[in-house]
């Protein structure tokens, strides 16, 4: 299986949890092209070996190829790699693409894009999230298309059923509500500083920033002036004293989203928007800035009213106060998240009722 980063193998990993389980015994081999999937899961998947996927060229696919002799290979998402997908071809290997999704921008439908075309020419299966995508591929004769929605879904109802207890978290939140702002950027912070500082209700504030380097951390600590804590202190700093908690580490904000009454999910004022599923599973309202487009399941939720879009730090304050103080208004937020991710469900057996009797 190969999933360019660490979204890319969240998406794959239902699929390769339930092969597992159908065929222990098969060595299961899971590659990534990004740093920051591979230094992450390294040590901590179902797969058997981990490894950086070598570069596309003719002559390591080969060498890679003849060295691991795949029985099937995967491909999540967006990952079309041609050497390979040509290689896999000439060796007769199944190969699927799993949760791809496709639109019109991309070069496979443009009039010059006819060696990627090619390339999707390759695949055994594709299975997509949506109907556009469906359409795409028809258009360029690949009919060879299932659409069975996003596996992203079943991953994120994982994390119900997960351990998500967390010793900090239970001495910092104690009685209060908790708001959880996660994966920020300092555009994020920026809007959010007003509300954190002159907050007068009893809550229990939780940035988890994207850069976690220390200058960073150090300032956004120095313009909070409500009494605030580092993750990294928690075991020396009385943390049920702090008001604010700033996670400077990686790894635990899935947990911490259980914690939260409501939340915030970054990105959508600067780079692109985070994973807002994580914290929507849990059945809570949450927040995010105006630049969503692309981000179709984002999308959907704010035409729900699961998720609320805001433009700027006046819509902020006053959005977050209303979830703070009426209590109704929050709860119907919050259940549209999870109306919506139940409905979604289901990819991955989709996906294994067509790959049993291959494997």
């Amino acid at each position: 299986m190969h999933a360019a980063s660490l979204g890319e193998y969240e998406q794959g990993l239902p699929v390769l949890e339930a092969l597992k389980k159908v065929r222990p015994n098969y060595y299961y081999l899971l590659t990534f092209f990004s740093p920051s999937g591979y230094e992450v899961k390294k040590d901590s998947t179902p797969a058997d070996l981990v490894m950086y996927l070598p570069m596309d060229t003719q002559k390591k696919a080969r060498r890679f190829l003849d060295g691991i002799q795949p029985k099937i290979a995967l491909f999540i998402k967006y990952e079309i790699w041609p050497n390979y997908l040509s290689e896999l071809q000439n060796r007769h290997v199944p190969t699927f693409l799993v949760s791809g999704i496709f639109s019109k921008r991309q070069v496979y439908f443009k009039w010059y894009g006819g060696f990627m075309r090619k390339a999707l020419k390759a695949f055994d299966h594709f299975f997509v999230q949506e109907d556009n995508s469906k359409k795409l591929l028809d258009a360029v004769g690949c009919q060879n298309v299932t659409i069975s929605g996003d596996t992203r879904f079943d991953r994120v109802h994982e994390i119900l059923h997960q351990e998500n207890f967390l010793d900090f978290m239970e001495r910092f939140k104690g009685n209060s509500k908790c708001f959880v702002a996660g994966s920020t950027w300092p555009e994020d912070e920026k809007i959010m500083l007003g509300f954190i500082n002159s907050a007068q209700t009893d809550i229990k504030i939780v940035i988890a920033p994207h850069n976690i380097k220390v200058n960073h951390i150090s300032s956004l600590q120095a313009a909070i002036t409500k009494k605030s804590v580092l993750y990294s202190d928690v075991a020396s700093e009385k943390v049920s004293e702090a008001e604010v908690l700033i996670i400077d580490t990686i790894g635990l904000l899935t947990k911490i989203y259980s914690y939260a009454d409501m939340a915030y999910v970054g990105g959508g004022f600067s780079t692109g928007l985070h994973n807002t599923l994580e914290p929507a599973v849990f059945g809570i309202p949450v927040l995010i800035g105006p630049h969503y487009e692309g981000f179709y399941e984002a999308k959907e939720l704010v035409s729900q009213k699961g998720i609320i879009s805001i433009s700027n730090q006046r819509e902020f304050e006053g959005t977050i106060r209303q979830l703070i103080e009426d209590d109704k208004f929050s709860a119907q937020t919050g259940s549209h998240n999870t109306a919506y991710l139940l409905q979604k469900k289901g990819a991955t057996q989709k996906v294994m009722e067509y790959l049993k009797p291959l494997i």
